[in-house]
Order: C-alpha cells, then sequence, then structure tokens
C-alpha cells in the first residue's frame, strides 16, 4: 500500500473527533480526495468508515430516547433510495471530483456558521408541512450522498440547527441515523459497479485504524477538545481540500 501516513492520519482523526461525539466523515473524505485515489474507491471508504463512526454512536444515542422517529423517519425514508440511485449513477472521474469539490465548499461554509444551541422553547412548531419540508431535504442530501460517497450529516446537522428544527441532542441523534442509512444504501448502489483493482487491504487497514482511534477517542469521557475549535479546523480543512480538488479538475 502506498502512504501509509493516511492511515494514521485516520487514527488521530477519528480518536479526536469521537472524544467530542464527532464523526470525523468529511475529513476522511477530504484527505482522500487531497492524495487523489480512484474515485469509487475513495467513495466506498469514506461510506464504510461512516458506518464504522457512527453505528456505536446511534446505538448510545438509541439507548437513550433520544430518537423522535417521528421526525427521523421522513428525513430518511426519501434518502435511503435516493441515496441508493446517487450511488448508481455512472459519472466520470473529472465530474465526480467537480461535484466532491463544490460539496467539500459548501460543507466548510455550512461547519464555520456558528449557531445558538436550540432548546425546547426555540424549536420550530409542528405543521402539516414539515415532513413535506423534512422529506425534501432529506432526499436531496441523500442523492447528493450517494454521488459523493458521504452520509450526509456534515449537510444535513447544521441545517437543522439553522431551522430550528429540534434541541442539539435530537439533531445529533436523527444525524447519525441519517448517515449510518445513506451509507448503508450507498454502498448498495456501489456494489453492481466496483472495479476489480480496488485496493481491499488499503481499505481494511483505513477501518481499522478509524475503529481504533473512535473506541479510544469515545472512552476520553470529559474531553479537553473544545468541540467549536473541532468544526472550525474540520471547516478550514475541507475548505481547502474542496479548492485543491476544484484547482486540479476544473479546465478552462
Amino acid at each position: 500500500m502506498e502512504h501509509y501516513e493516511i492511515i494514521i492520519f485516520f487514527l488521530i482523526i477519528a480518536f479526536v473527533y469521537a472524544s467530542v461525539g464527532f464523526g470525523g466523515g468529511s475529513s476522511y473524505l477530504a484527505i482522500l480526495a487531497v492524495y487523489a485515489l480512484p474515485f469509487k474507491e475513495i467513495r466506498l471508504i469514506a461510506l464504510l468508515c461512516n458506518i464504522i463512526v457512527v453505528t456505536g454512536g446511534t446505538i448510545i444515542f438509541i439507548r437513550n430516547k433520544q430518537t423522535d422517529w417521528k421526525k427521523i423517519i421522513p428525513v430518511v425514508l426519501i434518502s435511503v433510495p435516493l441515496a441508493f440511485l446517487g450511488a448508481t449513477m455512472k459519472i466520470s472521474q473529472d465530474t465526480f471530483f467537480i461535484i466532491l469539490g463544490c460539496s467539500l465548499l459548501i460543507a466548510a461554509i455550512l461547519l464555520w456558521i456558528k449557531t445558538k444551541p436550540t432548546t425546547a422553547e426555540t424549536i420550530q412548531p409542528e405543521g402539516k408541512y414539515h415532513y413535506i419540508q423534512d422529506g425534501f431535504l432529506g432526499g436531496a442530501i441523500g442523492f447528493l450522498s450517494g454521488m459523493v460517497g458521504i452520509g450526509g450529516g456534515i449537510f444535513l446537522s447544521p441545517l437543522l440547527n439553522l431551522l430550528k428544527w429540534d434541541t442539539a441532542k435530537k439533531i445529533a441523534a436523527t444525524a447519525s441515523v441519517f448517515i449510518l442509512a445513506n451509507s448503508i444504501s450507498g454502498i448498495a448502489g456501489q456494489l453492481s459497479s466496483l472495479p476489480s483493482n480496488i485496493n481491499y487491504t488499503r481499505i481494511v487497514l483505513l477501518c481499522v485504524a478509524v475503529f481504533v482511534g473512535g473506541q479510544l477517542g469515545s472512552r476520553m469521557g470529559a474531553s479537553k477538545f473544545n468541540p467549536l475549535i473541532i468544526k472550525r479546523v474540520t471547516a478550514l480543512l475541507v475548505f481547502f481540500a474542496g479548492v485543491e480538488v476544484l484547482s486540479k479538475h476544473l479546465h478552462f
């Protein structure tokens, strides 16, 4: 395997992010994009890492009864088939990296925006049109997630906070379920078009690194890392990765 340093990067990212309750999927994708690995392999690695990182968090959210299924299901229901559809689309490598670069820039902006924590008093009132809004939002993000190879939480979570959709914990729980469901759906959509020359050794090593880093980070408990600083550092990393990707693949 080339670029063994990526394993170290993935382990550190998983460790730091898991210690503050984040997944770090955007940072994995940004690093893989900068190294310009084969795009079908990038999508597969990112989704597998997402599943490894968010599965534990999703289980914890469910056990702690922080998942409001009445509100989660409309968001996820449409996103899952559209994530599958997005993953099955045949696009060129240049097109993939252009979409990815633009997605990273948008994600960086959303991550940088600081929103006040939503409380029970500031949650938007329930209405009959919110389920349509939630379904449309989930479907659009799901489709993009399938094409690019992300779980979609990097877009969903900031947007739900801006909409004052629910409390911070319930939005985090929704994002975890959303990422897990879309990542599984995205991988299912990719299975029919995986090339024969995928480096499975690299994939296994990176998945192990994420698992080890995530487990160590989640066991830190009272972390000294500031979640806002982590978000801002992530925004910068994702932004510069997006610029780097676009500079290589936009041909004027």
